[in-house]
């Protein structure tokens, strides 16, 4: 089939454990699988290959123009700011590249994390007895641990008993401190929800915090609102004038 649309280009970290670039493929698949008419190639920044330089001359050597770059990031922090734009500026020059939005924050990954506590074993008859401990892999940047605790305080207004961030690195709470603070308020149960988009060595160290939680999700991975999130931001990305014009 030829694809008359940008390739889509998914960036993902990399990871020297294998779950890492298992549940990006897979995420990748759910993608293609609901936009058909899209080109959907994975490209990672270190330890997994292919490289994200190497993806980009393979489609400019195929004759390809027109592609979206998207972080497979959920905040704004050193990847989407520095690596990302450095390994774009490296590329083909004859390739037009557009680097899409990261995936957070959106509401959709608010109903992806939801469905993860649900498949877990919550209910939604548990939500304003349960205190949920929102998870993140942790940053160095200001703005990323910003929106990490207005996602929190956003996500407690839909009927959870209490919801507090938490960080595997850099940051504090740890996600264990986080656990037993949600007890002391008298939350009934207390949820982890790991805000990552794949298992590895920082998801790991959450699910280690969570060992007193009376409930841990899984990580987003593949969940369908995570493709649709990526289906959003490319088709930004793709058509800026009509994203200004829906916004």
């Amino acid at each position: 089939m030829r694809h008359s649309k940008p390739v889509l280009l998914v960036i993902a970290h990399g990871s020297r454990d294998p779950r890492h670039a298992a549940t990006v493929h897979a995420l990748v698949r759910r993608v293609r699988s609901l936009r058909p008419d899209v080109r959907v190639e994975t490209g990672f920044l270190d330890f997994n290959i292919p490289s994200v330089q190497g993806v980009l001359e393979s489609l400019a050597a195929e004759g390809v123009r027109e592609v979206v770059a998207l972080p497979l990031l959920l905040t704004r922090a050193f990847h989407a700011k520095a690596d990302i734009p450095a390994v774009l500026r490296d590329a083909p020059p004859q390739l037009r590249i557009r680097q899409a939005e990261v995936l957070g924050p959106s509401p959709l990954l608010l109903s992806a994390l939801e469905r993860r506590l649900y498949e877990a074993g919550l209910t939604p008859a548990d939500k304003s007895s349960t205190g949920v401990v929102l998870a993140s892999a942790g940053s160095t940047d200001p703005e990323a641990i910003a929106v990490i605790a207005e996602i929190a305080r956003e996500w407690r207004h839909t009927g959870w008993c209490a919801v507090r961030p938490a960080f595997a690195s850099a940051s504090l709470p740890r996600t264990e401190d986080a656990v037993r603070k949600l007890r002391a308020l008298g939350c009934a149960k207390v949820a982890v929800a790991p805000y990552v988009l794949a298992p590895g060595f920082l998801p790991d160290r959450i699910a280690r915090g969570a060992a007193e939680a009376d409930v841990l999700a899984d990580v987003l991975g593949p969940a369908p609102e995570v493709a649709r999130v990526l289906l959003e931001r490319y088709d930004a990305a793709r058509t800026p004038e009509l994203a200004a014009v829906s916004a």
